[in-house]
């Protein structure tokens, strides 16, 4: 923390989470129990936890999208095939066939 003052003259954005961890290391005999508090002010501080979440919701997110776009791959390939997919009574070749007659 280096002079407690933020860009636009105000408090900083993590000033709340530095008051809670300099009071905690102050009355505690053992730095090590204010692990919780050093945990909140880096992270407000540097985002890790948050960046890491929102890298692993992009790359569910764009596995999914791959899959879905396989899928429907597939699917188009299918309706490419024939027009009743389903029940496969018209094919695409016999639809032409019969609309040249």
């Amino acid at each position: 923390m280096a002079s407690g003052f933020s860009f636009n003259g105000g408090t900083p954005r993590c000033f709340a989470f530095w008051q809670e961890f300099s009071k905690c290391y102050a009355q505690t005999d053992a730095p090590s129990q204010c692990r919780l508090q050093a945990d909140d002010y880096l992270e407000c501080l540097h985002h890790t936890n948050e960046i890491a979440r929102a890298k692993a919701i992009k790359a569910e997110f764009v596995r999914k999208a791959t899959h879905q776009a396989q899928e429907g791959r597939k699917q188009a390939d299918i309706l490419a095939d024939g027009v009743i997919v389903g029940v496969g009574l018209i094919q695409r070749g016999q639809g032409e066939a019969a609309a040249a007659s």
